[in-house]
């Protein structure tokens, strides 16, 4: 694991943010589910949801008489190596407000030169709901200045997500408008229920996406797609998400209003047993090489494959291949 910690990854510009939204939009869909159900195990099965303040803190630090709003749920057993990133603003659905972004920014810096940590998965623990945006009350008490410098926070916080240096998994089984959208673009990947609902709405409001929506989505979906989305402020479900790029699976919404969730549990079991050096530094090269030229592309490509050649999980790999069995990897 200590070969592993030396190749965590710093942000770097090709990273991208978050921002905007409108949690009024979702209000009525939120009230159509109940809340409550079994107490959560850390298995990867069997997770119904359950009011937020069951979530178990992984805080370094909560203030006092301050709410959980956001939170980490490492899983156990075969499931070792995948973290949840919980959120659990029931009341606010989600929505982007000032303690929601600080404890945020505090789980992803842990998350980070976190060398255990394999694959992350953001979901919500709001049914109905992955993230409402902006938190609309919070900003109108704003001055303009402050408002700025809040937006800018944000899209420092999506910029950070997005150079996690392990995948991340956003699973949508709701609503994600404005800067709950540009959260799940922060992710490297993305599964939807057909029934979620995702748009960056901001031109709706007299805004433009503020945190990276006007650059992540037109890498996600091309350019002209893009534009008519944020010129239209039109929202999309799950499937047509999947059919615009905007997502990588879309799937059908059970009972329990998690099958993205599901869908996300099942795409990080995949990842999980896959060399997690050479997963960092795959995503490393190809999140660097898609901002540059295709020649300084492949020097990128090139420097990321020359420190994955000296690590044990290489030489596990090519042993493993001629033993024909499953290799071992340890990230060293």
């Amino acid at each position: 694991m200590a070969l592993l910690k030396r190749f965590v990854l710093k942000p770097s510009t090709f990273s991208r943010c978050l921002a905007g939204g409108v949690s009024s939009e979702i209000g009525r869909a939120h009230s159509a589910f109940a809340f409550g159900g079994p107490a959560r195990t850390n298995t990867g099965e069997n997770r119904p949801y359950f009011r937020c303040g069951h979530v178990r803190t992984l805080h370094s630090e909560a203030p006092h008489g301050t709410s959980i709003e956001v939170d980490l749920n490492r899983l156990d057993g075969e499931d070792t190596g995948i973290v949840e990133m919980q959120m659990c603003r029931e009341k606010a659905r989600n929505s982007l407000g000032r303690v929601f972004v600080a404890q945020m920014r505090e789980l992803v810096a842990t998350l980070h030169h976190d060398a255990a940590v394999r694959v992350v998965v953001i979901r919500s623990m709001v049914p109905g709901v992955f993230c409402a945006g902006a938190d609309l009350k919070e900003r109108a008490q704003m001055a303009n200045v402050e408002a700025e410098h809040f937006v800018h926070g944000l899209r420092s916080l999506m910029n950070e997500i997005a150079a996690l240096p392990m995948p991340t998994i956003a699973a949508v089984d709701g609503f994600a408008l404005g800067g709950g959208l540009e959260l799940a673009l922060a992710c490297d990947l993305r599964t939807a229920a057909h029934t979620a609902q995702m748009g960056l709405i901001e031109t709706t409001r007299g805004l433009l996406p503020g945190a990276g929506g006007s650059q992540r989505l037109p890498r996600a979906v091309g350019f002209s797609v893009a534009k008519e989305l944020i010129f239209t402020g039109r929202r999309v479900g799950g499937e047509q998400a999947r059919q615009l790029g905007l997502v990588n699976r879309a799937v059908q919404q059970n009972q329990a209003g998690d099958a993205a969730y599901r869908d996300a549990l099942s795409l990080a079991r995949e990842i999980l047993p896959q060399a997690p050096i050479a997963v960092r530094m795959a995503k490393e090269a190809m999140n660097r090489g898609i901002e540059v030229d295709i020649a300084s592309g492949m020097a990128i490509e090139g420097m990321c494959y020359a420190r994955v050649i000296p690590t044990r999980d290489r030489q596990e790999g090519m042993k493993a291949f001629i033993e024909k069995r499953k290799p071992n990897y340890i990230g060293e």
